[in-house]
């Protein structure tokens, strides 16, 4: 059954041109032609500030591009995240994205009982991390916790659920057969909108 997806580019290079941006790109490939809906949001295209204080956080009124990434991401039965691992952890500027979109009202409310409803329920995930380093190194050595953070604490937080992963080391030794072959799986991926 097609699916409505939305493909979140978190590299904050603007150009451009990575091994990312080509992960986004066969994953888009692969659901566009398995019939889903794709929309896209680059991250880095967008006008922004940083969320400095609560009262923003809580109250404050999202800028023109959080509000029409707010409306993707509403739309979208499935999110699909694409970041470089930077200093361990998803790079500030797609944290301050999701810190942004991520308010109260639009992710989840105060349901005045405790803990707070999650309106994001019924949307599922994809996160595919990019990194120097080997993927297993970063898993059990290093415990992955940035993206456990990701998953519990923001994604999980606002009930988007399962959420699945793809770690993707060494990418800048990848030569190209085993660039290619990430390509494909992600095309795959995308075709199942997974």
């Amino acid at each position: 059954m097609p699916r409505r997806v939305a493909i979140i580019q978190g590299h904050p290079d603007p150009a451009g041109g990575h091994f990312g941006h080509a992960l986004a790109d066969a994953y888009a490939e692969g659901a566009q032609a398995a019939g889903h809906a794709v929309e896209r949001i680059e991250v880095a295209r967008l006008d922004f500030p940083l969320l400095r204080t609560q009262a923003e956080f809580e109250a404050g009124a999202p800028p023109a591009a959080i509000r029409a990434a707010q409306e993707t991401l509403r739309r979208a039965e499935h999110w699909v995240l694409l970041y470089p691992l930077w200093l361990g952890a998803m790079p500030a500027l797609l944290k301050g994205f999701l810190e942004q979109v991520c308010r109260p009202g639009f992710a989840f409310r105060d349901a005045g009982h405790g803990l707070p409803e999650k309106l994001m329920k019924g949307r599922s995930a994809r996160i595919v991390v990019t990194m120097g380093m080997p993927a297993l190194a970063y898993r059990w050595w290093f415990g992955a916790y940035s993206l456990r953070s990701l998953e519990r604490n923001i994604l999980g937080f606002i009930g988007i659920r399962p959420i699945r992963e793809t770690l993707i080391g060494g990418v800048g030794s990848l030569g190209a057969a085993r660039a290619e072959a990430w390509l494909g799986r992600l095309r795959a991926l995308g075709r199942n909108a997974a």
